[in-house]
């Protein structure tokens, strides 16, 4: 619908011969000196402005923003785009192909279901590296990945033809966040809207933690979860708060023998010593402008681990030259330009916004870095590298120390496998144990534990601190050519002096894009990486989210005999211990040239100032400065092999794909043909017995608690994205389906099958349920069967049978952790009509609203246990009837009944917060409100 352009915002911009309607941000007090993210905010709220869920006060406040205040004011944002990966975006495309069907059966039709907001999809999270350190290696790992993953790419290939304004990059091109910046962000967006064409900045939401790499191109997004995306996809705004803005001040410039790795290490540390959670962070200052886009894209992808929602930098002549190296058409350019120029969104580093917190960052500080073993936040200079590494070590082989873990490490460590987005709580607390944090002590003597192996012919012994993965992996760094071609002419330079890598190492090269192999092949650096055993093993995360296939078996083995801390190096985000692979305790990030050099030392206890990393021909020690590229070499070579025509080339076909993805046999029509013995991709029931109308909701009578839990349960408790158990519901179910356990996939893969998630719903091992004591999974009390202990989805079918509705009792923060749909969908699925807890994580409130299931709050300070409350009541739930008349009630009356005993009243504050809310629970969730708007 037009804008109510109460502000008379609306006017019209001229770039050559064409012209746009726009929303001028002038138009709005204060707009001047909001920070260059809030300024995008303001001009989505001027555009949507609809007089009810966007009004002129919403726009107020934001151009009135107090910078020193706490965020107290929701807004509806819709984003212009939606990006999702193959993990997390297949349930979305499942819900729009069930959605077409719905329509058919309501009479509709069902091509008239499409993305309302361009939505594209790129296929990165399933390749794995089983096979590597060979020519053959990328092809073999593709065959493995169709093989794997048949059914699920068969649907999206459907997807990728049925679907209007939904675009696919098929397997083996390259990785989400990659493709993104290089090719598929436009920084502008345009779209004809009744007839005019309109041009607004570019945002996106992607259903992916690290969507936050486009924010280096000056564009707004973050990860959301499934239900926020699917919202976006279909025109529906997102519910948030506007946040506090943290200004991020550069001087300087970076340091020959530092690198843009070694920069967002150090701005991670600061910023998790800062405390940043639920804050936009935003780059200024006169450093800017010497950023390299790259290296903005590789700071920018790091939010998650800031703890920030987002950490943007402005546009600028950098962004410009970005966009035409990598074959955006001048016309783009131009309006790009023109655009920000108009609107005040173009950097000036001579003008400071207003912002609710300062930081600064001299990058001529920067000194060579990695960070670990276990966190991101945790940045060791390269000089303590080694001695640190021995005071680490003894946290597990010695006493067994560990490091505590911050909500935020929790959630981000909780994203394992599928990478699924953080959720970005305004609200949310920075956490003392999230600051950067180092074992002491003193690092005398290594703890040694050495195990005798031969490998390829090689007698070796295999010790604690051993390197037994060294990859080269993640868009983090893969997307920044700096970095990529100083690892290949460090390589180059080891080969030259008759270096190689220590036989235990595994090795691996992933980029995010084909455009890497290209100007490796134009450098000639290929022939030198494979000499060291880093040929291409495939386009996607692979390492990064724990694809990074065995370790080699001679290793294996000898860690399981020595009970071995053995380490991993790679150039991903992310090192959590398990995350990497399970042979391995202590992960390392590292740039792409110190994953080489430690690939070469093969040993985390070594000092690279002191220590030789090997002998060439004439025996003479070679050290790493001998072998590190001269930093005017590297952008040199880089001038000269990376080329427009190149990102050109590459991305001329990038939804094509190759034979196999052409080959697929792929159902045709409006409507998908569902395999009726799939186990991947299964119809939706949401939309089951859906009228043309809503029913009137109903009040909730004769409830049983399913399970009452306790304070900050996470979405990984109510919905676990890792490995599925044999003897789980979900685990027979696929057994009984001619599953073999060899071939379960983790639930991360399976979200595309309803029957496998609702199994897997409060399926995790560590969930603890109140109503039985001293148990941990997913049990409960079957009420229907004299309260006997059994499994969370047996006991739901039995109510179910009964017609008896449920309820989930919770303590705070219920809910907190990654955006993850399938916690809310999961949760309906299983019966469940209400949620009570003492407080929700904002997201997957919303996320309960949007599925059908009503959250009510305790009354303030109270709590079931202050109640009276154990679980084992009938719960009524008396004046959810309201909302049939228009109108949301602040409290509904829940009584809870004991068999035999006195009832417990009390009044429930009802967590429907904005009129968007209770229109889609009204509809039975925000699916079901779309569907019906579209057929009406």
């Amino acid at each position: 619908m037009p804008s109510a352009n109460t502000f008379g915002a609306k006017g019209e911009l001229s770039v050559g011969d064409a012209s746009y309607e726009i929303f001028r941000l002038a138009q709005v007090e204060g707009s001047q000196t909001l920070p260059y993210s809030l300024k995008v905010l303001l001009e989505n709220l001027l555009r949507t402005e609809d007089g009810a869920n966007v009004t002129a006060d919403h726009i107020n406040a934001l151009g009135q923003w107090d910078e020193t205040a706490e965020p107290d004011t929701e807004i509806q944002f819709t984003p212009a785009r939606v990006i999702m990966q193959d993990f997390t975006g297949v349930p979305c495309v499942v819900d729009l192909a069930t959605m077409r069907e719905a329509v058919a059966d309501l009479g509709g039709d069902p091509s008239k279901i499409n993305p309302l907001a361009p939505a594209e999809l790129v296929i990165d999270h399933s390749v794995i590296i089983d096979v590597f350190g060979q020519r053959d290696a990328f092809e073999r790992n593709v065959d493995f990945e169709y093989e794997r993953n048949e059914e699920r790419y068969q649907f999206l290939r459907w997807g990728q033809t049925a679907f209007e304004d939904f675009k696919v990059v098929p397997p083996g091109t390259g990785i989400v966040h990659q493709v993104n910046i290089e090719h598929l962000a436009r920084v502008t967006m345009t779209r004809e809207v009744e007839g005019t064409l309109q041009a607004y900045p570019d945002t996106c939401v992607g259903t992916d933690s690290h969507t936050t790499m486009e924010n280096g191109l000056g564009v707004l997004g973050w990860g959301v979860g499934g239900i926020e995306a699917e919202a976006a996809m279909l025109g529906q705004p997102i519910s948030m708060l506007i946040p506090r803005v943290v200004g991020f001040k550069l001087t300087g410039e970076i340091p020959q023998g530092a690198t843009a790795t070694d920069v967002v290490l150090t701005i991670t540390e600061m910023l998790r010593d800062h405390g940043v959670v639920g804050k936009f962070v935003e780059f200024y200052g006169e450093g800017v402008t010497a950023v390299p886009l790259a290296n903005r894209a590789t700071i920018g992808n790091m939010s998650p681990e800031f703890g920030s929602t987002c950490a943007i930098f402005p546009v600028d002549d950098v962004t410009l030259d970005y966009m035409r190296l990598t074959g955006r058409p001048q016309e783009q350019l131009d309006l790009v330009e023109a655009y920000a120029k108009e609107q005040g969104l173009w950097h000036d580093p001579s003008v400071e916004a207003r912002y609710s917190e300062r930081l600064e960052l001299d990058l001529s500080s920067v000194v060579p870095s990695i960070a670990g073993p276990k966190r991101p936040q945790d940045r060791i200079s390269l000089t303590d590298a080694k001695s640190q590494f021995r005071k680490d070590l003894r946290n597990y082989v010695v006493d067994g120390n560990g490091i505590d873990k911050s909500a935020v490490d929790a959630e981000l460590a909780d994203t394992f496998p599928a990478s699924d987005s953080p959720s970005h709580d305004a609200h949310e607390e920075s956490q003392e144990a999230g600051r950067p944090s180092h074992s002491g002590g003193e690092a005398n003597g290594l703890a040694s534990n050495a195990v005798q192996v031969s490998i390829d012919g090689h007698e070796v012994s295999i010790d604690h601190g051993h390197v037994a993965i060294a990859s080269i992996t993640s868009c983090t760094n893969t997307s920044n050519p700096s970095v990529m071609m100083a690892a290949a002419m460090l390589a180059k330079n080891a080969v030259e002096r008759g270096l190689s890598v220590k036989p235990w190492v595994k090795t691996s090269m992933a980029p995010g894009s084909k455009v890497v192999t290209e100007y490796y092949e134009k450098a000639g650096m290929w022939p030198y990486l494979e000499k060291l055993g880093y040929h291409l093993v495939g386009y996607g995360c692979t390492t990064c989210i724990g694809n990074s296939g065995p370790i080699i078996p001679e290793v294996s083995e000898a860690v399981a005999q020595g009970d071995l801390a053995v380490t991993a190096v790679l150039s991903g985000n992310r090192n959590f211990e398990g995350r990497i692979n399970p042979d391995v305790k202590m992960n390392y990030l590292a740039s792409p040239p110190l994953v080489i050099a430690y690939a070469l030392a093969g040993t985390m206890d070594f000092d690279f100032d002191a220590d030789p990393i090997g002998q060439d021909g004439d025996g003479q020690d070679v050290y790493l400065k001998d072998i590190w590229p001269n930093p005017s070499d590297v952008q040199r070579t880089i001038d000269e092999a990376v080329s427009t025509e190149m990102f050109a080339d590459k991305y001329a076909d990038v939804f094509a794909g190759d034979e196999r993805w052409t080959g697929l046999p792929t159902p045709e029509g409006n409507t998908f043909d569902w395999a009726a013995d799939s186990t991947y991709v299964r119809k939706a029931p949401y939309f089951d017995g859906m009228g043309r109308e809503p029913e009137p909701v109903e009040d909730i009578s004769g409830a049983r608690v399913l399970a009452w839990l306790g304070d900050s349960v996470t979405t990984d408790h109510i919905s676990p994205a890792g490995s599925i158990k044999a003897d789980s519901p979900a685990g027979r179910y696929l057994a009984e389906h001619g599953v073999d356990k060899k071939d379960f996939n983790s639930y991360g893969s399976r979200r595309g099958n309803h029957e496998v998630m609702i199994r897997g719903t409060f399926a995790n091992i560590r969930l603890r349920n109140l109503l039985l004591d001293g148990v941990e999974g997913s049990f409960t009390r079957d009420f229907t069967n004299g309260g006997e202990q059994t499994s969370i989805f047996e006991a739901s079918e039995s109510y179910a049978q009964q017609g008896t509705p449920l309820v989930v009792l919770a303590g705070k923060e219920y809910g907190s952790g990654s955006s993850r749909d399938w916690a809310a969908k999961g949760t309906r699925l299983l019966g469940v009509r209400a949620v009570i807890a003492q407080s929700y994580e904002r997201i997957h409130r919303s996320n309960l609203i949007g599925m059908g299931v009503i959250p009510l709050q305790f009354p303030q300070g109270e709590s079931a246990e202050s109640l009276g409350l154990d679980g084992t009541e009938t719960f009524d739930v008396e004046g959810v009837t309201a909302l049939n008349e228009g109108t949301t009630p602040k409290t509904v009356k829940v009584t809870a009944t004991k068999d035999g005993g006195e009832p417990i009243s009390f009044d429930a504050v009802v967590r429907i917060d904005t009129p968007g809310e209770a229109e889609y629970y009204r509809n039975g969730g925000i699916l079901q409100y779309v569907l019906r708007s579209l057929v009406a």
